[in-house]
């Protein structure tokens, strides 16, 4: 498959070139100013590979949870290109992108716990399993304050590893709720090329119409918490 990917829902801004393999990748991490910086990427990219958009098969791009704008920025700039050629979209989960480059490593085991930095004092949060070359979510993303957050029943006794700003931000609260869980990389971002292997990985099934692409912020979401997670909130309150 011959695919874009784009990602800004963090700090990083990054954008990857897959050609049936990655082919060029660049990436930036600053606060501000992905706008500025994400067309210029795309541009490169494609210069240097000598292909043009209409050569692609579709395009992919972190569909959130992160920053408003910087998952705003994604889905608007996505669905400009992908209008102005014709071609399809695949939303990836920046959770999920997160918890591949995780769980692809040698010493990964084969659950993560992802959690990022939602500011406000929470976290968005999902948890990942590794199966076969497979990444795949167990159970909806949500949003969550440190303290409340439990595993999945499903996992109890399992090896799982932490990964993401959240475990930064919130060390000591996450180390109380989720004893016994180790993080694995407490700076681990989105990245545009671990979005473009999942979009190829997944192939057109998960495909839309640029005009259906909408971006997720979880916040106003509150439907889809796993039942772990609501429970413990309740609980809580």
């Amino acid at each position: 498959m011959k695919l874009l990917a784009i990602d800004t829902a963090t700090e990083l801004c990054s954008a990857a070139l897959w050609l049936d393999g990655l082919s060029g990748v660049r990436e930036a991490q600053r606060g501000r100013g992905h706008a500025e910086l994400i067309l210029p990427m795309i541009d490169e990219l494609l210069k240097e590979a000598g292909i043009g958009l209409r050569e692609l098969d579709v395009i992919a791009f972190g569909r959130g949870p992160g920053a408003f704008t910087g998952v705003r920025l994604a889905v608007s700039l996505a669905q400009g290109l992908a209008w102005s050629v014709g071609l399809p979209l695949v939303p990836v989960s920046t959770l999920r992108a997160v918890a591949a480059r995780i769980l692809q490593r040698p010493e990964a085991p084969a659950r993560a716990l992802i959690c990022m930095d939602a500011r406000m004092h929470e976290v968005y949060l999902g948890c990942f399993e590794r199966r076969g070359h497979a990444i795949c979510a167990l159970g909806g993303e949500s949003v969550a304050s440190p303290s409340s957050i439990r595993l999945p029943a499903d996992w109890s006794g399992a090896t799982v590893c932490g990964a993401g700003s959240g475990f930064a931000v919130y060390a000591a609260e996450l180390s109380l709720s989720l004893p016994g869980l180790e993080p694995i990389d407490r700076q681990a971002l989105p990245h545009a090329a671990d979005i473009a292997a999942l979009a190829d990985a997944d192939g057109l099934a998960g495909a839309i119409r640029a005009e259906d692409a909408q971006p997720v912020y979880l916040r106003d979401d509150v439907a889809r918490l796993p039942a772990a997670v609501a429970s413990s909130m309740q609980s809580s309150n």
